[in-house]
């Protein structure tokens, strides 16, 4: 019985040092895109996790881009929920999608290469144009914010 507790204890310390890490990784990405932001505007400060949030859940009517969605007005929040610690559900195909938050999805900031890959792919679908390093670094405050799923 002893011994059983010594693996769920380790298992579980591991299982939050991964998302703690995740969280240290959104978080200098969210600098990287800071620092190119501060660059563009030398009057911009730090990432806001409000702005992120007002971004997140701003709906966009899509005339270019994905011609599923020509017309329709879309956010992020269309396909992530308004509470990035959810799972999501794709607005066209209904694939379920991962949380956004690393709180909750310890992968989804790990790789600088793969965050700028959706954030190429998904602003162009969403915004109908690449996002700013601003908008990226407020995104990725806003989603770091998020650590509790909504009680269903």
């Amino acid at each position: 019985m002893k011994f059983f507790r010594y693996i769920l204890l380790a298992a579980l310390g591991a299982a939050s040092t991964s998302a703690v890490a995740d969280a240290v990784t959104a978080q200098k990405i969210a600098d990287k895109y800071a620092a190119a932001a501060k660059a563009a505007d030398s009057s911009y400060t730090e990432p806001s996790a409000e702005e992120g949030k007002i971004f997140f859940n701003r709906e966009v009517i899509q005339f270019k881009g994905d011609t599923r969605n020509q017309g329709k007005a879309i956010a992020c929040a269309s396909c992530h929920t308004t509470n990035p610690a959810d799972v999501g559900k794709h607005i066209v195909t209904g694939k379920s999608i991962k949380p956004l938050a690393p709180a909750v999805n310890a992968k989804r900031f790990s790789s600088i290469a793969n965050v700028e890959k959706k954030f190429t792919k998904h602003c162009n679908e969403v915004v109908g144009s690449d996002c700013t390093p601003k908008e990226k670094g407020d995104y990725i405050a806003y989603v770091l914010t998020e650590k509790t799923p909504s009680k269903k």
